[in-house]
């Protein structure tokens, strides 16, 4: 009778799940919901411009930046020149706090062609946070890479940091992009969707893929009821990753 009355409300919940209507969003909405709202990522610091590090126990140095080891893309050592005493300092991620550096032009540069490479960042990302002149906030966590590693600190850059309180994203240098294609080397259509992140939430932080996204959906967003109602997982896509971050924030916080 057990087994019988846990199929039954087994069938009765899948019933429920494929029998749930799909939102249906305007133009304006999905054009809305498409709008990349993280920070661009960036991974090398300017050796020319002045790095702030601050240390778990409250020391600050201030210094050029002039050597950086990672793993997987991720930063775990950093050398700086002290910008004071010139002295040569190396600081294990371990160690470290926050970081506040700035990119290199070069970085830019290629952050810029980038942008102008693909037709549908016209539409969906902002130009100016490729070229941006302000710092770019690093902070210690720890992870495991790809979920697959051995827990590890690293400094990982924070990229939704205007609405990052309940969930914060984290930059994945390795992330590779959705596909898409060119003709005679015009810019390419479709496609350039990043395929991954880092994302916290809690006290967890997970390795998001795409692939993952709808299995992770209900940790990422299922404590708010009016959120779900709104933005089932059903009828949303990866592709409004950024906007369902900063939408569950909003609607979390009100």
């Amino acid at each position: 009778m057990k087994i019988k009355a846990l199929l039954l409300a087994f069938f009765m919940i899948s019933l429920s799940a494929f029998s749930q209507d799909k939102v249906k969003y305007s133009k304006e909405d999905i054009k809305k919901m498409e709008n990349y709202l993280f920070n661009e990522g960036f991974t090398v610091p300017s050796s020319k411009k002045i790095s702030t590090i601050v240390m778990k126990d409250g020391t600050v140095y201030k210094g050029y930046c002039n050597d950086v080891d990672r793993k997987k893309g991720q930063i775990y050592e950093i050398g700086i020149k002290d910008s004071a005493t010139k002295k040569e300092l190396k600081l294990n991620a371990e160690n470290v706090s926050e970081m506040y550096i700035y990119p290199t032009n070069a970085q830019k540069v290629a952050k810029v062609g980038k942008y102008f490479g693909n037709i549908r960042n016209f539409g969906t990302k902002k130009l100016t946070k490729n070229t941006t002149n302000e710092t770019i906030h690093f902070v210690n966590q720890t992870v495991s890479l790809k979920n697959k590693k051995d827990e590890k600190e690293f400094l990982m850059q924070l990229i939704n940091p205007e609405f990052s309180d309940i969930i914060a994203v984290y930059f994945d240098p390795v992330a590779k992009e959705t596909g898409g294609f060119s003709i005679g080397g015009s810019p390419q259509l479709g496609g350039g969707v990043t395929k991954s992140y880092y994302v916290k939430k809690g006290d967890k932080v997970i390795w998001l893929h795409k692939d993952d996204f709808e299995d992770n959906y209900d940790f990422l967003f299922g404590d708010n009821a009016e959120f779900i109602q709104k933005y089932p997982k059903n009828s949303v896509k990866w592709d409004y990753f950024s906007f369902l971050v900063s939408e569950y924030t909003q609607m979390s916080e009100s």
